[in-house]
């Protein structure tokens, strides 16, 4: 069936089925109708709460109409989107200008999301624990490595796992006074998910990155920090998303620096020493 769907019109399916559907699902049906473009970057927490109804009425919902979860379901709506859209309105003066534009709209907006007081809540618990680990997968895996690699060149010691075995497995050996930074634009990677909640049961403080401030993430995070950069499923390890996180990484990086300038300074200057010879 879910083959069947992906080669139609998801809008025309979604009223085929709607006098089948209960009352409760038929508001998540109606909310998707109304405001499609909407829809297309929620959470499944959002989707829920603009309905009415609970998270398990929208999941149901979707796999009504016969998909194995939300994110199919996004998945879908993406394309179906993307066939009645014109793609020759780029921009005036081109796509590279486009793309340009879009970006510096992400930081921006990334900018406005930040809350300095709980940026400054998150340097401070970073600072003062001995064991910090990133988890990431995908994308948001590469900007765990690129955090690792940022916080090594100021002296601080940190690990970014990518596996979510690994992920599992270094979650359980975790306790009280270690931190975990579980990055996820979606907010509901569920490979993510699950090791931040095996860290959250050992007591370890969890902080997510992540553009949905209502999405799974931030129901295990003790501190949430948004980033900019919403993308559909279709835009997946999108560029904009990539530099919202790297922000929120620079942010998080410079506040530590900040806390002991001096011995920062000198941790700068011996790991671009230790690494001199290696460039001509």
């Amino acid at each position: 069936m879910t083959q069947k769907l992906l080669d139609g019109n998801l809008l025309s399916v979604i009223r085929s089925y709607y006098p089948s559907l209960t009352k409760s699902e038929q508001k998540v049906a109606d909310m998707v109708l109304e405001d499609i473009e909407s829809v297309l970057y929620c959470s499944v927490t959002d989707l829920a709460d603009k309905a009415g109804v609970g998270e398990t009425t929208a999941l149901r919902f979707c796999r009504k109409l016969g998909f194995k979860g939300y994110q199919e379901f996004k998945l879908t709506l993406a394309k179906t989107l993307s066939n009645d859209s014109k793609e020759d309105d780029v921009s005036e003066h081109g796509f590279p200008h486009a793309i340009a534009k879009n970006t510096k709209a992400v930081i921006d907006e990334s900018l406005e999301m930040v809350d300095e007081e709980l940026l400054n809540s998150c340097i401070e618990a970073i600072d003062q624990t001995n064991r910090l680990h990133f988890y990431g997968v995908g994308t948001s895996g590469l900007t765990a490595l690129d955090a690792k690699n940022r916080l090594l060149r100021i002296g601080k010691h940190s690990d970014a796992l990518v596996d979510p075995h690994i992920q599992a497995m270094d979650a359980a050996t975790l306790g009280k006074g270690d931190v975990v930074v579980g990055i996820s634009v979606s907010g509901s990677t569920k490979d993510t998910l699950d090791s931040l909640e095996i860290a959250k049961k050992n007591g370890a403080t969890i902080i997510a990155i992540t553009y949905y401030a209502r999405s799974p993430i931030t129901q295990l995070a003790d501190y949430v920090l948004l980033s900019g950069g919403k993308e559909s499923p279709l835009e997946g390890g999108s560029l904009a998303a990539k530099i919202s996180q790297l922000f929120i990484i620079d942010l998080l990086c410079t506040g530590l620096a900040l806390h002991d300038k001096e011995s920062s300074l000198q941790m700068k200057e011996k790991t671009a020493r230790s690494v001199i010879n290696k460039i001509y």
